[in-house]
């Protein structure tokens, strides 16, 4: 019994390495999405809004799945239509950061857009009559005040990501959700070993949201809140 709880529990670090991961993919493509659709330029926000609107429309499970299979199939018709004998096997961990991160990167788009909407366009343009650059001012005039405003859809898309990395237990990556199924299996005790698993995912978003909610503390000092 031990060692299926051993095996759930090197999975649970498994599944904080695939979400962390998958996070930072997300704000990357978030950020270059939210920049996109603010630039003013149709090819750019044509693109950008394409991304957001298909990708949110599609379940993650079949994303996921037409990614890992779909994928795979691609590149190795594509390397045998270039005349190369060699074959391609995209690794499941790879796999589920990339789609991860490319399915919660459209939510974050929209998450970075509204921030940065809310920052009043008079700062930009006080900073550009001082002579900063477009980079410098979104390092020290945007991105500091763009935080406090995109902390509580970025904790949700966050929480969502976690519990959306036990997907990828369905393309053989032994997270803590494919453990807690193979210790089932072997037991036929599904209950205690999901169970578990579950109280294991509470944990993680509970520290989470822990965290998450002093930072928002902390970037709204000075701020008034709203009442209805």
């Amino acid at each position: 019994m031990s060692a299926y709880v051993s095996a759930i529990l090197q999975g649970a670090v498994l599944t904080v390495g695939v979400s962390v991961a998958a996070l930072l993919v997300s704000i990357a493509l978030g950020l270059l999405g939210a920049g996109a659709k603010l630039s003013g330029r149709p090819v750019w926000v044509g693109l950008a809004t394409a991304y957001t609107t298909v990708i949110r429309g599609i379940p993650d499970l079949v994303l996921m799945l037409l990614i890992f299979y779909g994928g795979t199939i691609g590149l190795n018709n594509a390397l045998e239509w270039m005349g190369s004998e060699a074959t391609v096997d995209i690794n499941p961990f790879v796999a589920g950061v990339l789609t991860l991160g490319f399915i919660y990167g459209a939510y974050m788009t929209e998450t970075f857009r509204g921030a940065m909407l809310s920052i009043p366009k008079g700062q930009a343009e006080a900073a550009w009559a001082f002579g900063m650059g477009r980079t410098q001012t979104f390092f020290r005039i945007t991105a500091p005040q763009m935080v406090r405003y995109a902390l509580p859809g970025f904790t949700n898309n966050w929480l969502v990501l976690i519990k959306a990395t036990a997907l990828v237990s369905l393309i053989g990556l032994q997270e803590m959700t494919y453990a807690a199924k193979q210790a089932s299996a072997a037991t036929r005790s599904p209950f205690m070993f999901f169970l578990f698993t579950a109280g294991l995912f509470l944990l993680y978003t509970t520290v989470s949201l822990f965290v998450l909610r002093r930072l928002n503390a902390r970037f709204s000092l000075g701020t008034k809140r709203g009442t209805l």
